[in-house]
This record gives structure tokens, sequence and C-alpha cells, in this order.
């Protein structure tokens, strides 16, 4: 009986120290003016802050604008930025706040009670609630676009066709990393060149070709490529058709049991193609040979394209077997 007169006498002390406040639909903040100043305020921040956010994509897409990694940097900064300060300018200027010393628990239902009356009166300063929720949704989504706008990188999802262009086609003349015109009296046998082609990106994935000169008895090309290789001069792409590296040895032959003739060779995972036989794969983990260039001589002796590769360059992704190279 004790132990129950003692929870009961506990029940009615805490029933009697219930908050007035509550009892009598008196506030538990104290009540907070309007301040529109402070509203305009994070409606600029805001505004500013999807100015930034779209900006994102602009700048991403216009390849013409100078320092555009900058610019890039610049809004994504600039936007979050924006978006941080009218946080704060919103927690201190606009939400009306409580200073409690003692823990605040949720145990008892009035407790709940409390707090939705709390969150409730926090916002009596704004009165443009529906203004400032638009503004928010408009930074916010700005920001997420920007966010996602690094994902086109990742390369095209509906139209793959620019993965096959490359800016070869009959006419381009062949150039050194200087710009200078190759001729074919300049290309020597056992040495290793790297051409691009005149008047183009050489950033594309299409654009760099190594060139070699091997005696034309030497040559087992293809039937429908014997025209491919003037004066015993050849020219492949300079990707790797493995994981996309960049072919950069030249195998000369120096012990005929073991290497018995010239080969091209990517040094991150040693795939290793055949340079007389049309780029065939000799060693490694290359799926496909590689991509070769058809080659002219004009009348000044210089080395033009004759046409586009004999295939797809770049990596063996799935379903590049069925395309060819596009000019």
């Amino acid at each position: 009986m004790r132990r129950w007169l003692i929870a009961l006498v506990v029940l009615v002390l805490g029933r009697l120290r219930r908050r007035p406040e509550l009892d009598s639909g008196g506030r538990i903040v104290p009540p907070g003016g309007p301040d529109r100043r402070a509203e305009s305020l994070v409606l600029l921040l805001f505004a500013g802050a999807t100015l930034c956010g779209a900006a994102v994509p602009v700048v991403y897409a216009w390849d013409a604008i100078p320092d555009q990694t900058q610019f890039l940097g610049l809004a994504f900064g600039l936007a979050f930025a924006f978006s941080s300060a009218a946080c704060i300018v919103i927690g201190k200027r606009l939400v009306v706040t409580e200073e409690l010393e003692e823990d605040y628990g949720l145990s008892h239902p009035d407790d709940r009670e409390a707090l939705e009356q709390l969150v409730e009166e926090s916002g009596d300063r704004f009165t443009r609630k529906r203004l400032l929720f638009l503004a928010g949704a408009g930074a916010g989504s700005a920001l997420g676009a920007a966010l996602l706008t690094p994902a086109a990188s990742l390369g095209p999802v509906f139209d793959v066709s620019s993965l096959y262009r490359t800016p070869w086609h009959r006419g381009v003349r062949l150039v050194d990393e200087t710009g200078r015109a190759l001729r074919a009296g300049d290309i020597e046998e056992a040495t290793f060149y790297t051409a691009y082609p005149e008047h183009a990106d050489r950033e594309q994935m299409g654009a760099p070709v190594v060139v070699v000169r091997l005696k034309p008895e030497q040559l087992r090309l293809p039937d429908d490529r014997r025209g491919w290789a003037p004066a015993g001069i050849l020219a492949y792409s300079k990707i790797c058709t493995h994981a996309g590296c960049a072919i950069a040895l030249y195998r000369k032959p120096t012990f005929a049991p073991v290497e018995p003739r010239p080969a091209l060779v990517c040094p991150c995972h040693y795939s290793t193609f055949d340079v007389a036989n049309g780029g065939g794969v000799l060693f490694g983990p290359a799926g496909r040979p590689l991509p070769q260039l058809p080659l002219a001589i004009d009348a000044s002796g210089g080395l033009r394209a004759a046409g586009n590769f004999s295939g797809p360059v770049g990596p063996s992704w799935w379903g590049v077997r069925n395309h060819g190279a596009r000019s």
C-alpha cells in the first residue's frame, strides 16, 4: 500500500507541476515580430543560389567559355555559399528560439504537445512563407541540377554515335606535335611517330595515330587493305582497344626466335599488336585489332588520310564490334 500511495502522490504532483502556459493556452517561446528585411535578404540569397546553380549546366555545356573549369568551380562555390547564408539568416533572424537549461524529453504526451506548439510558434516572424518556400525550392532544384550535371561526363546515354566519330576522312593531312606536315620521305624504318589530323581537335579520342614504316614485302595486310600502306607506311589508332590507354612503345625485332616481327605495344597492360598484319592482337588482354587508318601520298610527297579507320576507336566496350568509325 505504501508503494501505491507514493506513486499516487508523485502522479498528482506531476500533474500540478504542468506548465501553466500549456494549461492556459499561453506561449512557450516569446513572441517575435515580423522581420521583412531579413525575409528580403533570404529571398535575395536564394535567388543568387538559384542563378549560380543554373549557371553550372550552362558553363558545362558551353565549350567556348575560356577557363571553363574555373568558372564551374566558381558557380558551384557561390551556389553553396548563397544557400548556406540563406539558412544562417533564417536560423538567426527569422526563427524564434527558446533556451532551456533542463533536459527536454518526449516521455510524456504533454511534452510532445509542447514540442508541437514550440515548432508552430517559432515561425511567427515569417510573413511571406509561401514565397520563401518557393524560393528555397527553386534554389534546391537548381543546386540539385548542378550536382547532377557532371554525370554527363560519364558518356552519352541516348545518342552514342559520338563515340564512333573521328576527325579523319579522305584528304586530311597528317601533322606532328608541332603542326608540321609529315612527308613520306620523313618516315624512317624502325622508328615510331605520332601524328594528328590537321586543323582538328587533338583531344578527341580518334585523333592521334601512330605511324611506322616497313618494307613493302613485309606487309601481310588483308586483301581489302592492300592500298592502305603506300611505300610501306602504316598508320594505326594510338588508343589501345583494351582499356583506352595510349600506344607508346614500338617493338623492333632484335632476337628473331622471340620477337619475329615489329609490333606496337601498350605499356599499361602489354597488349601487343602486329603492325604488318593489320594491327592484329599478338599478346595481351586486348579483344580486337588496332584500327588502321588508310594512307595516301599526295603530289608533294605529304601523307594524307585516304579514308576513316577500319573499325571504331577506343576500348572494346559492349557492342563496339557492331559499329564502324564515322567521320
